[in-house]
């Protein structure tokens, strides 16, 4: 079997904003589907081979919610299938069904309406292990607090340098007309706000926010008839460390899943020295420590992520910048939309198209996302511009 190149050739999204009350989930969807198909310049209903939509029925608080996905993303009486994990992950299984030859354009669709949910703390706490939930816990995140200390112990890391990230990330967001929950921070007023989970402070934690993205996939062979806008997927890769709410395998201050998936995902690109090789990162930082934990795993952190950031190694206009979109910190939190809306504003970037956050000579980009509690799934993908 001859050697498949895989691109993405359209991008569409709606909302970006912590309520989208005008529209429902159903209607997001339509809405992005219809710019995506425009941006790719494919006809859903002739050209799209298979569908597939990332979403969870906790989330939507509809059982089967699945049933609702065909009829606004062009996929009714066509394959369509559902994936209950991160929107990076369906984009791995686009990129395999691509590869593997069982279709040539394959369109991925995740949203995230949390404005809608009457109580996201009760989906957390249901998602827990059975024995944790016994407890009471008051807040069912707590786990991103122990996991932000054991960073720290092992790391080298001060809670100075967890109040940066959110600092350069929420302060980069002023730039970035996606992301609703930018804000002009100090280090001394995130430090000197009470804590949520100790040791972070709300300015150190991601707020929610509504939005519905699609992206379209497609064969080298159909990207090139249908378009001229070519992003390539050099590799991708993802793994679980543990799931069910099981916290008694995790590794404290560590993301396994994170530095399995990077591996598997920089085999495939030919990635032997990825800070050198490509030239800027999207990756997860719903919590402050998220971040430079994600660094050290991701392999793009020597002699430490902590000690890079305070030499502004990572900052926009650094040696190497992350989450020049300002991440989810200023973005906000989109559910399983996460990871795809990580991807979209790293397709922005190498296509020029990043406006105020764009960086110069782009020409690829690691984009890496983490499900969330208590699933520690991670997800890895290395992209690049002709």
């Amino acid at each position: 079997m001859s050697y498949v190149r895989v691109a993405v050739i359209g991008i569409g999204y709606y909302g970006f904003k912590p309520s989208v009350p005008d529209l429902s989930f159903r209607e997001m969807m339509l809405e992005a589907a219809m710019r995506a198909y425009y941006d790719a310049n494919v006809d859903a209903r002739r050209d799209i081979d298979v569908f597939i939509s990332c979403q969870e029925d906790f989330w939507e608080g509809i059982a089967i919610s699945n049933e609702f996905a065909p009829e606004p993303i062009g996929g009714v009486l066509r394959p369509t299938m559902t994936i209950t994990g991160d929107g990076l992950q369906c984009i791995g299984q686009a990129y395999m069904i691509i590869k593997s030859g069982l279709a040539d354009i394959v369109a991925v669709e995740a949203h995230a309406k949390p404005s809608d949910i009457e109580s996201i703390q009760e989906i957390y706490e249901l998602s827990l292990d059975p024995q944790v939930r016994t407890l009471n816990i008051a807040n069912p995140l707590f786990q991103a607090g122990l996991d932000a200390i054991a960073y720290m112990r092992w790391s080298g890391a001060r809670r100075e340098h967890l109040a940066m990230i959110a600092v350069k990330n929420r302060s980069r967001g002023l730039l970035n007309p996606r992301a609703s929950h930018a804000s002009k921070l100090s280090l001394d007023m995130v430090l000197n706000s009470k804590p949520v989970i100790y040791p972070l402070t709300r300015f150190e934690i991601a707020d929610y926010t509504d939005v519905a993205i699609n992206i379209v996939l497609a064969s080298e062979e159909k990207a090139r008839k249908f378009t001229e806008k070519h992003i390539w997927i050099d590799g991708i890769w993802w793994s679980t460390e543990v799931g069910s709410g099981a916290i008694e395998w995790h590794e404290w201050g560590r993301m396994p899943s994170l530095r399995l998936a990077s591996r598997e995902a920089y085999r495939q690109a030919g990635l032997s020295n990825p800070i050198n090789q490509t030239d800027f990162a999207e990756v997860e930082d719903r919590f402050s420590y998220i971040e430079l934990l994600a660094l050290e795993e991701l392999g793009l952190a020597p002699g430490g992520a902590h000690r890079l950031l305070e030499s502004g190694f990572y900052d926009a206009n650094g040696s190497y910048p992350v989450n020049p979109s300002g991440g989810s910190l200023a973005v906000g939190l989109t559910l399983e939309a996460t990871g795809l809306w990580r991807l979209l504003e790293a397709i922005l970037q190498l296509r020029g198209e990043a406006g105020g956050v764009q960086l110069r000579d782009a020409r690829r980009a690691i984009v890496a996302s983490w499900r969330g509690p208590p699933t520690y799934t991670s997800t890895v993908a290395v992209i690049s511009k002709e």
